[in-house]
């Protein structure tokens, strides 16, 4: 496993930072690091987490413009393994002649001085230096790739210390041919450090004319194939004085391919490069020299002493190679040298005069081949680190970190012998028993084997099986391999990345043995044809082979994930709480983490998420993530294209593919903003179509789960298609279009990329415009087989779930290697097309419309995926947290909307029905010709009001769907639903406000004739009195008593009673007015309906309680069709149905009749409407026609009697004689105040306080009341969704834990609903000071009203009282409905002032608000809901009733958004015997769950079928709009299970059966666990 982003010290730290030499000169180290911009990183070492950090430069293309720049330059190209890394130039010294128009000859010839450019080698050996162990290791593997030479000891000028590069080196593997395995086409594959090889070493001794690198290069290259191995002069750059390299001993490696035409040296060999003069670096060559097989030394002169040549004790054999042509060539010294070192002319090579480049490197190369054949000096590199340590050089690996993980690793490592054997010992909790867990987990999903069985008896069989298995886990301790692996991975942070990278090594040197062994037996049993078990066993073995640092973390989860199955107080489990911890600070540190298990196709979805929890804790709050994940057939270069894109290494066991996916994380940098994330995770997948895989039966399953996984978890995906194997290709197409239709389905919008690989032709994507349109016509095919197989056939074309342009869909890569391998290096052009494909995935992320996900919306997304994967209908099993959190937002929004129009149009029609009420009074101020004109005015103003709240709904509908957060585009497809359900809302706004202005019109203008009688009798008995008082005041002379006075009174009140035209109200037949409805109600429904309801007056109907009873037709069918699990018949259900809809309508009616208005025909049409929505409703239960009929005749029979009833009180209550009856003693006392001319200025004002104001007000705060309690009760998140109210209920029964109560709620849903919602009102009301600061809050608006009204007429010019009173009134008009009756009567034999009248009027209405207030506290909640116009538990009953819909088979209800939405869906289903089921033959309630049912093989029979059974799996085809999604978690329905399991008997009793067979699993059920499954299924946070 490597690590890619973790923080490394320095292996051998510099023992000082920077000195200064004498003088104050900096060294030239210091100087060189400055020029580059690296001296902050020579005392803090570069990691890898910042080469590999994604920032602007890392996706722009800016060429370096300055020295500071070369380094990052050369790192970018690096890190992607582009060949040019090296050409390390500023453009600025790139441009310099380039724009110069003059002609000047001596400037053009004038060169830039070499001086101001800086070496590659300088570069790199700065790299180098500044560098952790794990940036080395990284450089040092992609410049081997590269076929660049890499450094072996790395020289630090200023301190003359060098080190043996071991450390970094040792991360290099290559694979070779020699001349010995090529026929029988075997290979050699190994880590280099460890490969013991012949090195041939070059070297110079002062200055040489020949070019030495240059030489190398043409030796090492064959004619084909030329490499820059090693930097030359003639290389851009190269012939740049190097300032820091000198010194620097490179190596590189020549290994052949097993062809003897194009291997220039059949054995492999390595060859080191010593940089500078050996005069001025002894150590270096004499390390050269005691490790080498040849040292070549190259010289133009020699001195005839030349001690440094001849004091050696050379083990290495010593080669002079000479330019004879240098003028300072001298043969004599020559000769002395060769004869004090004993060497022949086989040790002399001359190049001469007759000597061309090409025939003195084939020299060189046949005396090189002829030393590497006889050579007894081999030597791996980590047995040259005891010489280097002898003459004083450092070792790169000798730190006490690297040591300790080292030991550490050895220990586990040793220890193997038998990968296999020590797999089962020491690593034994990931094999069988773990396959056979994740069989179990995924036939819990998909019930294959159910059988005849009970479902969820074979569930509960199915968790006692894994139960066992866990314990079967936990009985064994933890093995030394895994103790001895936790505590080195639990060490401080760079001791355990050494420790991983060394397990990793070695374990890939164990695997690759054993690997090596496998595959001679495999090749030698395949030569005879009877071996076919063997050959298959070793098929297995070779297979089981694969042993990396995978397997141990692998090992590390399934011990946790045990772990958790204890319980919460043990020891053991809490002794390995910290493991997720662990392993997140590694995934932070740049570790990979296995996602999927590809051994055993799972997910260890525990340890995972928890491992993903810690690592969301480690991250800054609110860190965003974006996902790439790459997809294709196996070997086809997906982890190498990874690998180049980002840099990085995933893990893969040595000889093996990638198995199941694994994810990394990539630091964002400057760029944060423009991705809108701080991390991009990749997921490297193993190769579909996998041919180990292919073997088994359900390859092509596991190839769908994990596309459908990586699709769903990816932003991008990348596609790795060969267009040479088109059955492939079809294959894999077919796969990831699933995947892709799939997570259109579920609201996921992931975009895509196809890479065509080994294409290199300039003109591929012209050339390839056929096939790009041959990939189209293959994907629409490949859609509409995907869609057919997911019932999804509306989508025909691939662009139909997808935004895909073939243009700019489609990369081609050229081939990744330049040559034949080995010694190819990497194309150039693979890298270039790469790095195009990475900056265009960058563009494609930037654009995005999704908002990226934080790390545990990503584990939800991962685990909701993997669950419905599980399942066979991926579409139909999917629910996902996030889309539930997103739905439930959406929801919670559009509700808060439609209460904000709801409440204004309650507002607006309070106010309209003020004006209707207020026509033909006083209270008028411009008055309308006639309530026609007035009521079609207010009907306009009512459409212009809900025209603009339908307008604004749909915009914030609009509005919302376009914002990036919230996730908002996992529920684009619900968005028509709610757009339908506004429309629906403002259709039923409209009809509800007309009816109520139409009935309210008409009401008043049936009292506009009663108004003017009772005012001609006020006026007529207003004169009479007047005339009265004249009388008695001419008989003053004699003093009247007050039995005089009262005489009188009653003598003209009694004349004029008989005298005044008797006008009674003529009393309506209310039943006629109903028949009438009823029979238009009806007349549609056939003359067999009309028949039946000329059977039956409606007077007689109504009088006894509904029953309804099938007969003759119906009672035939149920018998017929006796329903396999029904305790009752279809009678009951349809009595049931009756019952709830009377209930419904007897609560209208009531409302109806507290308001004690006269009655109005859309009383009657409302509640016909009302019975028929019901009707409609419940279409899945079917009735008749005569069950309709008698339905109806029996509401409106109650109906009928009961608005009979508000007719007459109503005419009685405003019958003119009984109004002025009423009004005699308050005429007596007026008369006798006037009479006695008595000042009436306080007791007129509280007369019209109390007789006129007071009604008034209280009226005023009942008709707002209603609104203001169903927005406080909207405040509770309890009444803010359906999903919110349901768990409010379910929760609720829980802490009551009494039967009665469940079986209310179950039996008789909405009553039981209504009710618990009208107790919340009163307990929210009951008690603290909620009610009474509403109250207050429209008492106070009413008195300042009336203190405004009376302030203002003060103001107008004086007149008498009654304009007085008259303009106040006006004043109040919009707001408040005066009594006529009230007012006329006070307005009569009134002589107060109209100043003092003023003055006690703000007196007395200062008076009534604190009795009113008072009154309001001293009254009782309940009483107060009676007397409201908007009754809140009906307003939120219907909102949270929602559409009433039950689940067809346990009755659940529908908790969907919206009236109008498209499908039915309720988040927890219940065991069928809570839906009164039982099973025919026993009698025994049933247990079985219609959300297990549904993915079961099982079938059903009842009405709807028509007695025919029918497939549960198919259940869409009886009912189309119902969605039943199984279980998410498979724990969702402990809570109805734990219920059923308490009540068992109880419930047995009520319905009449045999109590239910509970399965074992259920009776452990606790209630912590019933609750929580409530939070689960509701994603409760």
């Amino acid at each position: 496993m490597e690590g890619v982003g973790y923080r490394a010290g320095e292996v051998n730290p510099p023992s000082k930072q920077w000195s200064v030499s004498k003088g104050g000169k900096k060294k030239q180290l210091e100087s060189l690091l400055e020029d580059l911009g690296l001296e902050q990183l020579y005392p803090e070492k570069l990691s890898l987490s910042t080469i590999l950090q994604i920032d602007k430069k890392t996706i722009t293309d800016e060429p370096a413009k300055c020295n500071s720049d070369l380094p990052w330059y050369f790192l970018k190209k690096l890190m992607m393994v582009n060949v040019t890394a090296r050409n390390t130039k500023c453009t600025s010294a790139c441009e310099s002649n380039y724009n110069d128009s003059r002609l000047d000859l001596k400037n053009l010839v004038k060169r830039t001085n070499p001086g101001d450019m800086l070496n590659p080698l300088d570069i790199i050996t700065a790299l180098f230096l500044c560098s952790d162990g794990f940036v080395r290791q990284e450089m040092a593997l992609k410049m081997s790739m590269c076929q660049f030479s890499v450094p072996l000891l790395l020289p630090n000028c200023d301190t003359k210390q060098c080190t043996l590069m071991l450390w970094a080196l040792r991360d290099i593997v290559k694979k070779y041919r020699p001349q010995s395995l090529s026929e029988s086409k075997g290979f050699i594959e190994d880590r280099i450090v460890l490969s013991e090889l012949p090195m041939i070493s070059f070297v110079r001794l002062g200055e040489c004319s020949l070019s030495k690198s240059e030489i190398l290069n043409k030796l090492l290259s064959n004619s084909q194939q030329y490499h820059d191995t090693f930097v030359h002069h003639d290389m851009e750059c190269g012939d740049s004085p190097k300032r820091i390299s000198n010194g620097l001993v490179e190596i590189t490696w020549y290994l052949p391919c097993g062809n003897r035409n194009m291997d220039v040296f059949s054995e492999p060999v390595a060859v080191a490069n010593l940089r500078g003069d050996i005069a001025s670096f002894e150590t270096q060559f004499s390390f050269l020299c005691e490790t080498s097989a040849a040292v070549f030394v190259f010289f133009d002169t020699l001195d005839s002493e030349c001690e440094l040549l001849t004091n050696q004790h050379h083990k290495a054999q010593i080669f002079l190679v000479g330019n004879h042509q240098s003028d300072h060539f001298g043969m004599d010294a020559l000769e002395s040298v060769a004869t004090k070192l004993g060497l022949t002319n086989r040790n002399i090579l001359l190049k001469t005069k007759q000597m061309n480049d090409a025939d003195f490197v084939k020299k060189l190369q046949k005396t090189v081949s002829n030393v590497v054949e006889i050579s007894k000096t081999k030597m791996g590199i980590e047995q040259m680190a005891h010489i280097a340590h002898e003459l004083g050089i450092r070792v790169d690996e000798e730190s006490p970190e690297c040591q300790t993980a080292k030991k550490n690793a050895d220990a586990i490592t040793a220890e193997i012998q038998d990968i296999l054997e020590y797999k089962e010992a020491q690593l034994h909790l990931q094999g069988q028993i773990w396959k056979e867990l994740s069989r179990l987990e995924k036939e819990e999903f998909r019930l294959r084997n159910l059988g005849s069985k009970n479902i969820e008896d074979y569930k509960s069989d199915l968790q006692t099986a894994k139960t066992k298995l866990r314990k079967e886990q936990n009985s064994s301790a933890m093995s030394h391999a895994m103790t001895c692996f936790i505590n080195a991975i639990s060490s401080p942070g760079i001791e355990r990345c050494y420790f991983l990278k060394w397990m990793r090594m070695n374990l890939d040197n164990v695997s690759r043995g054993k690997l090596s062994v496998l595959r001679e037996q495999y090749k030698e049993k395949c030569k005879d044809s009877e071996n076919k078990a063997e050959i298959k066993d070793i098929d297995r073995q070779l297979s089981n082979s694969s042993l990396g640092t995978e397997h141990f973390f692998r090992e590390m989860g399934q011990i946790y994930e045990a772990s958790l199955s204890l319980p919460e107080t043990d020891p053991s489990r809490q002794q390995l709480q910290h493991l997720p911890k662990l392993c997140a600070e590694l995934l932070l540190d740049g570790f990979p983490l296995e996602l999927v298990d590809g051994e055993a196709s799972n997910i260890p979805l525990r340890w995972v998420s928890d491992v993903l929890s810690q690592l969301n804790d480690l991250m800054s709050p609110k860190s965003k993530i974006l996902v790439v994940t790459v997809l294709g057939v196996q070997s086809t270069g997906k982890s190498t294209l990874l690998n180049t894109m980002f840099g990085v290494q995933f893990a893969v066991s040595s000889g093996r593919c990638t198995r199941g996916a694994f994810m990394l994380l990539i630091r964002i940098n400057d760029v944060k903003k423009v991705l809108n994330c701080d991390f991009m995770v990749i997921i490297d997948t193993e190769g579909l179509k996998s041919p180990e895989l292919a073997q088994l039966d359900n390859s092509h399953e596991h190839d769908n789960e994990l596309a459908t996984l990586v699709v769903g978890l990816s932003d991008i995906t990348i596609i790795n298609i060969a267009m040479e194997n088109s059955t492939d290709m079809k294959d894999i197409l077919q796969i990831v279009v699933h995947a892709f239709l799939r997570m259109k389905e579920v609201g996921k919008k992931p975009k895509c990329q196809f890479v065509h690989q080994n294409v290199s032709d300039v003109s591929a994507h012209d050339k390839n415009l056929r096939d790009r349109k041959l990939l189209l016509e293959q994907l629409d095919e490949m859609t509409q087989a995907a869609a057919k197989m997911e019932n999804k056939e509306e989508n025909k074309s691939f662009t139909d779930v997808m935004e895909y342009s073939p243009d700019t869909g489609n990369c081609y890569i050229p081939g990744l290697w330049n040559g034949n391998p080995p010694m190819a290096p990497v194309n150039a052009g693979y890298s270039e097309a790469v790095y195009e494909l990475k900056k265009n995935i960058i563009q494609m992320l930037e654009s995005c419309e999704s908002s990226a996900n934080n790390i545990l919306e990503f584990t939800e997304w991962m685990k909701s995926l993997w669950n419905a994967v599980k399942h066979e209908n991926f579409i139909f099993s999917f629910r996902n947290s996030l889309v539930a959190d997103a739905y439930m937002r959406l929801c919670t929004e559009f509700n808060k909307w439609e209460w904000e129009f709801k409440k204004e149009m309650y507002t607006w029609v309070t106010h309209a029905e003020t004006r209707i009420n207020n026509f033909g009074t006083v209270a008028v101020k411009s008055e309308t010709s006639n309530m026609r004109q007035l009521v079609t005015q207010l009907k306009s103003e009512a459409c212009t009001v809900m025209s603009k709240w339908e307008t604004k709904l749909l915009e914030n509908l609009a509005k919302y769907f376009k914002q990036t957060e919230g996730h908002v585009y996992l529920v684009e497809g619900y968005r028509e639903d709610f757009a339908n359900s506004a429309k629906s809302l403002r259709r039923e706004m409209e009809s509800s406000v007309v009816n109520q202005l139409t009935a309210a019109a008409d009401i008043r203008q049936g009292m506009a004739e009663l108004d003017r009688i009772k005012e001609n009798h006020t006026k007529e008995l207003e004169g009479r009195v007047c005339a009265l008082i004249e009388k008695c005041r001419k008989k003053r002379k004699v003093e009247m008593t007050e039995k005089e006075l009262d005489e009188e009174f009653d003598k003209m009140w009694n004349e004029t009673e008989n005298e005044l035209s008797s006008s009674e109200m003529k009393v309506e037949d209310i039943y006629d007015s109903v028949s009438h409805h009823l029979r238009t109600n009806v007349k549609d429904k056939g003359s067999h309906a009309c028949k039946l309801l000329s059977q039956k007056i409606v007077q007689e109907c109504g009088l006894l309680p509904f029953k309804y009873t099938a007969d003759g037709f119906w009672q035939r069918v149920t018998n017929k069709v006796k329903l396999m699990l029904s305790i009752p018949s279809h009678t009951k259900d349809v009595q049931q149905i009756a019952d709830n809809i009377i209930a419904i309508c007897t609560q209208c009616i009531n409302g109806k009749m507290r308001r004690k208005n006269n009655y109005h025909d859309t009383y009657i049409q409302e509640i016909l409407k009302m019975i028929d929505e019901r009707l409609q409703n419940n279409q899945d239960v079917k009735t008749d026609i005569e069950f309709e009929v008698s339905l109806k005749q029996h509401i409106c029979g109650v109906a009928a009697r009961q608005f009979q009833k508000l007719h007459e009180d109503f005419i009685r209550a405003n019958d003119p004689y009984r109004c002025l009856n009423q009004n005699k003693e308050k005429f007596r006392t007026d008369f006798k105040d006037v009479f006695h001319e008595r000042d009436q200025c306080q007791k007129k004002a509280e007369e019209f306080t109390d007789r006129c104001l007071r009604p008034a007000v209280e009226d005023f705060v009942y008709r707002s009341l209603g609104p203001d309690i169903i927005g406080a009760m909207k405040t509770n998140q309890t009444f803010s969704t359906r999903m919110f109210f349901q768990s409010s209920v379910l929760l609720d029964l829980l802490s009551k834990n009494d039967f009665d109560n469940y079986l209310s709620y179950i039996c008789s849903y909405e009553e039981y609903v209504k009710n618990w919602i009208l107790k919340q009102i009163v307990e929210r009301f009951s008690n603290g000071s909620t009610m009474f600061e509403l109250e207050d809050k429209h008492l106070q608006s009413s008195i300042r009203s009336i203190n405004d009204a009376v302030n203002k007429a003060k103001t107008e010019k004086r007149g008498n009282l009654k304009s007085f009173v008259k303009n106040v009134c006006q004043e109040l008009g919009d707001k408040l409905v005066i009594s006529q009756v009230a007012l006329g009567a006070f307005m009569i034999l009134n002589n107060a002032d109209q100043e003092q009248f003023a003055r006690w009027l703000t007196e007395c209405v200062k008076d009534m608000a604190q009795d009113l207030r008072e009154k309001f506290k001293k009254t009782n909640i309940l009483m107060k809901l009676k007397k409201l116009n908007v009754n809140p538990q009906n307003e939120l009953f219907t909102e949270l009733i929602g559409c009433g819909k039950q689940c067809p088979f346990c009755k659940a209800p529908c908790e969907a958004g919206g009236k109008k939405h498209g499908e039915h869906f309720a988040s927890l289903h219940r065991p069928q015997a809570l839906g009164t089921y039982r099973w025919d033959d026993t009698e025994k309630l049933a247990t079985d769950i219609c959300s297990s049912s549904v993915i079961s093989d099982l079938s059903f029979k009842n009405i709807a079928t028509n007695g025919e059974w029918h497939p549960y799996k198919h259940y869409t085809a009886i009912y189309p709009d119902w969605r039943i999604a199984p279980d998410a978690s498979l724990q969702a329905s402990d809570y109805w299970k734990y219920i059923l399991a308490k009540f068992n008997q109880q419930f047995a009793k009520a319905f009449n059966a045999k109590p239910a067979d509970i399965p074992a699993t259920w009776k452990h059920i606790t209630c912590k666990q019933a609750e929580e499954s409530i939070k689960v299924s509701f994603n409760i946070k």
